[in-house]
């Protein structure tokens, strides 16, 4: 028994007709009718009684019929599975630590709508064929593509007496509890806001990570300075704008040279380069 003969027994069964069902299935009369008794012997039962016009269905018939259609289906299914896969374009994506979650979205629609066939994989951190990273982060032999730029803001606890303002001074922050987290990039420039280095913060917690810093935060360890971004969605937490230079970062895509070899990667980059996504909003507290 094969598929070539499931297809006949399916035509005829649906036909009612052997003339019927050879037109369907593009083939002469006298070979559909010997496919059908190949497969009556096979199964050791008739399936069909032949009419003057047409023929009538028998018992066994019917309880093959839904079990044929389901093979057929499934064979159809697994032709369809692999042409996709012969024709898919892989891609890796490596989203690094202490990214807004509109951000990481915004990419992934991106390469959805880019990328036709796409196989996408994504993973954490430092890997895949190109990353969505802050400008810093960015390896010697990598060029960035910037996509976001944002401005940090002061995160509070929503009941903070501070929180009610539309604005703040860095001037007057010198005597909160703040959370720094030593190992980022912004540290150093947060103790240079300052002025006077370690010593004008009152220091309350450090964090191993921008998303930590936010966390501790929520719990009310104190304020820190973060990218708006990190609060969205957050009904716990709002930003507060500082007056004067402040801290930013930009947010891209990190890549080598070479990977823009592979198809994927440069439909994603061109999109990306024309404009073909969506800045994340600003937070709003």
């Amino acid at each position: 028994m094969d598929i070539r003969q499931l297809k006949a027994f399916i035509a005829v069964f649906e036909e009612r007709s052997i003339t019927a069902a050879a037109q369907r299935l593009c083939i002469t009369q006298p070979t559909l009718s010997v496919t059908i008794r190949q497969l009556e012997e096979d199964l050791a039962t008739t399936l069909f009684e032949r009419l003057a016009r047409g023929v009538a269905v028998t018992e066994d018939a019917r309880l093959f019929y839904p079990q044929a259609r389901q093979l057929v289906d499934q064979a159809a299914g697994l032709l369809r599975l692999f042409r996709q896969r012969h024709h898919c374009q892989p891609l890796s994506l490596g989203i690094e630590a202490d990214l807004g979650v509109v951000q990481v979205s915004t990419l992934l629609n991106a390469a959805r709508a880019a990328i036709p066939g796409l196989l996408l994989s994504v993973v954490d951190g430092c890997a895949g064929d190109a990353r969505l990273a802050a400008e810093e982060l960015r390896c010697e032999d990598e060029l960035f593509l910037p996509l976001w730029e944002e401005t940090f803001v002061l995160a509070l606890p929503r009941a903070h007496p501070l929180a009610s303002r539309s604005e703040l001074a860095m001037t007057e922050l010198h005597q909160q509890d703040w959370i720094t987290c030593p190992q980022h990039a912004s540290h150093q420039r947060l103790l240079a806001m300052h002025g006077e280095g370690s010593a004008g913060l009152m220091l309350a917690a450090h964090a191993g990570s921008l998303q930590l810093a936010l966390r501790m935060v929520e719990a009310g360890y104190g304020v820190a300075l973060l990218p708006p971004s990190l609060l969205e969605g957050n009904s716990s937490v709002v930003g507060r704008p500082l007056s004067g230079p402040g801290l930013s970062r930009r947010l891209g895509l990190c890549y080598a040279a070479q990977a823009l070899e592979k198809p994927a990667l440069r439909a994603l980059h061109d999109y990306l380069q024309a404009g073909g996504q969506m800045a994340p909003r600003p937070h709003e507290g």
